[in-house]
């Protein structure tokens, strides 16, 4: 009987990483899934069926990252989810608000393929989440846009450093299901809809089904793919 793959999902208990983490699971994959609070991350992981395992990790720690995952094996598929938004003009600047966003995002994300990159089987493949904002920036998203900037550039170096492993970028637009547009007012929703050639939001269904095709095409590698409904056409 064939061993069934392993998968890390980084940011794993809510949003479009728990919709990932339930489609890998739901194929029969062993999932470990992290998010800060371990009790809330196992909780998460035992509504995947048996056999899974919840991990607590700050990404805002990068230090702490290798021993909070000094319990995971060998890794067939690791996606790198986890996000805080971070809703900070340039003309008023928070810089702690954004230097926590960008230690995780960046620093973090960095700090686990580090740590787990000897774990990664032959033929694993990874996929970093960016975001539209790159391509299409908005008020509030100087540290978003620079941070989903960032997701490419560090997809395109651990696809050379750690070569023949994949590394693909998934760029999420306004993603239904998720607390970033449930908490937006829905005029700016709206707004949003109005220029969407789909029309409708992907959901956190659509970047899951997207994730999978990042991580099983073995020709696909150093590739950005949009899922936005096609709002960076507007």
């Amino acid at each position: 009987m064939t061993e069934p793959k392993h998968a890390l999902v980084i940011g794993g208990t809510a949003g479009i990483g728990l919709a990932v983490a339930r489609r890998l699971a739901h194929r029969g994959q062993r999932v470990v899934i992290t998010g800060r609070d371990a009790g809330r991350a196992q909780a998460v992981a035992d509504t995947l069926g048996q056999g899974h395992l919840g991990l607590g990790l700050d990404l805002a720690e990068p230090q702490t990252v290798a021993a909070a995952l000094a319990a995971v094996g060998d890794i067939d598929h690791l996606v790198l989810s986890a996000v805080e938004r971070d809703d900070n003009s340039v003309r008023q600047y928070d810089l702690a608000g954004a230097q926590r966003a960008v230690t995780l995002k960046m620093l973090g994300y960095t700090a686990v393929v580090a740590a787990v990159h000897a774990r990664l089987r032959p033929g694993a493949a990874i996929v970093v989440m960016g975001g539209v904002a790159l391509l299409r920036p908005y008020p509030g998203s100087t540290t978003v846009s620079m941070m989903n900037g960032a997701a490419v550039g560090m997809a395109r170096t651990f696809a050379v450093e750690l070569a023949p492993v994949r590394v693909n970028v998934i760029h999420p637009g306004a993603v239904d299901g998720t607390r970033s547009v449930e908490t937006k007012p829905q005029a700016l929703i709206d707004q949003v809809l109005g220029r969407t050639p789909a029309g409708r939001l992907a959901d956190t269904g659509d970047i899951a089904q997207a994730t999978l095709f990042m991580l099983d095409c073995p020709g696909v590698n150093g590739a950005e793919l949009l899922v936005d409904g096609g709002f960076h056409l507007c």
